[in-house]
């Protein structure tokens, strides 16, 4: 059976859209403005399209995550290290097989990043936090 042409898309919560775009855009590379307006933001870098929507609740984005996958993650890693990104992880290999690394962006929203680890990845090494 085909499968679909379709992209799944993250909508995260933000508590201020130019705090927003400059974190995403300078840090993260998503330097494409797709859309903007007072209460709603898309910004795009190949790969990654994200959605913003403005709240005054710190607890909403506190308590969302978006889980990035591919297996450009090592660059990506080392392109956000080198942008300063703070609260950048190390890449961690995983229990359940995965190379990680977390990133929690100004406004408390939780960016996980993850690829296939190999298959010979031995024991899981940085911290679980």
């Amino acid at each position: 059976m085909p499968r679909p042409d379709v992209d799944t898309l993250p909508v995260l919560p933000t508590l201020n859209i130019a705090e927003t775009i400059d974190f995403y855009q300078n840090r993260l590379g998503l330097d494409e403005l797709v859309h903007k307006a007072d209460d709603y933001l898309i910004l795009r870098r190949p790969g990654i399209e994200i959605h913003f929507w403005l709240t005054d609740r710190r607890e909403f984005c506190e308590n969302s995550s978006v889980y990035i996958r591919g297996g450009g993650i090592d660059n990506l890693h080392a392109e956000f290290a080198g942008n300063d990104v703070p609260k950048l992880t190390p890449l961690m290999d995983r229990p359940w097989g995965m190379l990680e690394f977390y990133i929690h962006d100004p406004h408390g929203n939780l960016l996980r990043f993850g690829r296939n680890a190999p298959a010979d990845h031995g024991p899981p090494t940085g911290s679980d936090k």
